[in-house]
């Protein structure tokens, strides 16, 4: 969502008359943060590793350079707590969704100075206080794609589920879902400028909702758009988990096998603690059902690869150490996992947020322990990914190709391959697997 929303931001900047200072890919980061007049951090405040990077990141940069302008945005710029930190270090901050109101208002270029084609450390501009004027819609901005066959697409923002560990209610605000008609136009005019797979966003994308319009019908919709393309979407909340969207995953052409379905945890105790509203038993049928009903479709033919009767790929968050998580809680998280069989999870230390209600639990498990059981699960999901991707072994499967004979598969899996010719990067390639590791597949272009 970050990376989205960079996008977005980027786009913006452009038409105010700026110019990146890291082009395409060309020159080197250190360069182009030199001769850059302004900087802008896109923040993510789930886990405080990532708020401390932040910090370290706008001292060493106000450190070296003091006259650049720095505007942070994204999770953690309505905190007043860290205003207060960085407030002689930042000028500007401002959430995501005001990011283009908040610039107009803040930054004023001199007149002498404007020029369209002119670099952003040549264009002279202040940064005074003014009343901040109405919200603009953050996403009807058309963003500067990054990358010309993968695209994220944001279809909704914010959350209204207040999971007891997670700041994104506070920081990005209430569920907003974008219209269905911009999302068919964004969608319908990266494919014909040949993208190849779209990555539909958000915090919940199952409360997707936009009139008559919920999540599955807008995956049906998106799937009638003309031409050869993949569909994936991060990411789903199992309480609003329905049999409507599995089935349109299941027997669609486009979709992709995979589904991002996050635990956090595998006991019911913590799952009440953490105000997820589901049960273990629940999220297990969820599982059980998704890949029942995946195989029946799969004998309908209407998959773009040769599988067979492969499971989609499912992955999982999970975090350890949340307060009140005992040894036997634990144990049952590793118990899920081993069930489950997961193709990819994403393991976290749990980190105290502010603003949540989690923040007025005691932290009580300690972070040697959060260690430990992190390694522990990791194991788990080792033996569980080469599992799973042993049914690979021998398989042709649909590859979308990077640069450096690498790619990946419809069920997010990464490839690398070995082929006579050059395969152009951003095109499809049918590859055969002829070896398998725990988060890897290898094999020859056929």
């Amino acid at each position: 969502m970050n990376h989205s929303d960079a996008e977005r931001i980027s786009a913006y900047l452009e038409k105010l008359g700026l110019e990146p200072a890291f082009k395409n890919g060309t020159g080197s980061p250190a360069k182009a943060l030199a001769s850059a007049g302004l900087i802008v951090f896109v923040t993510c405040g789930v886990r405080q590793s990532a708020e401390d990077r932040i910090y370290g990141q706008v001292n060493n940069i106000r450190k070296k350079f003091p006259k650049k302008k720095i505007i942070l945005t994204g999770c953690l710029a309505h905190r007043e707590d860290v205003q207060r930190r960085l407030k002689n270090k930042v000028d500007i901050f401002t959430t995501i969704k005001d990011f283009s109101a908040e610039i107009v208002s803040s930054i004023k270029y001199q007149a002498s100075s404007i020029n369209r084609k002119s670099k952003i450390h040549n264009t002279s501009y202040s940064i005074h206080n003014t009343k901040k004027p109405p919200c603009n819609n953050y996403l009807k901005i058309i963003p500067k794609y990054t990358n010309p066959y993968t695209a994220h697409v944001p279809i909704m923002t914010g959350c209204n589920n207040f999971c007891a560990y997670c700041v994104v209610p506070y920081a990005r605000g209430r569920e907003y879902s974008r219209p269905a008609e911009d999302i068919l136009k964004e969608a319908g005019g990266l494919v014909k400028k040949g993208c190849r797979e779209i990555i539909l966003l958000g915090q919940n994308v199952n409360s997707y909702r936009s009139g008559k319009i919920n999540f599955p019908k807008l995956l049906r919709l998106i799937e009638k758009i003309p031409g050869k393309f993949w569909v994936a979407f991060l990411t789903s909340h199992p309480k609003d988990m329905s049999d409507e969207l599995i089935g349109a995953i299941a027997e669609s052409k486009k979709i992709c096998e995979y589904v991002s379905l996050p635990a956090q945890a595998g006991d019911n105790e913590i799952l009440r603690r953490m105000n997820r509203k589901y049960t273990i038993a629940h999220y297990k049928n969820l599982i059980k059902k998704i890949r029942a009903t995946f195989l029946r479709y799969e004998l309908r033919k209407v998959r773009n690869t040769n599988l067979g009767k492969l499971s989609p790929a499912i992955s999982a968050d999970i975090i350890v150490g949340f307060p009140g998580e005992g040894n036997i809680q634990f144990e049952n998280t590793a118990k899920l996992m081993r069930e489950m069989k997961f193709d990819m999870a994403y393991i976290s230390q749990y980190s105290p947020r502010p603003e949540t209600a989690a923040w007025g639990m005691k932290d009580d498990v300690s972070k040697k322990e959060k260690v430990r059981r992190e390694k522990v699960l990791t194991k788990i999901l080792e033996e569980t990914a080469l599992m799973n991707n042993k049914k690979y072994i021998g398989k042709v499967v649909e590859v979308l190709a990077d640069a450096g004979g690498r790619g990946h598969t419809r069920t997010q899996k990464k490839v690398v391959f070995r082929s006579d010719k050059k395969t152009p990067v951003g095109e499809f390639a049918k590859v055969k697997i002829t070896k398998v590791k725990a988060f890897g597949l290898e094999g020859e272009i056929i």
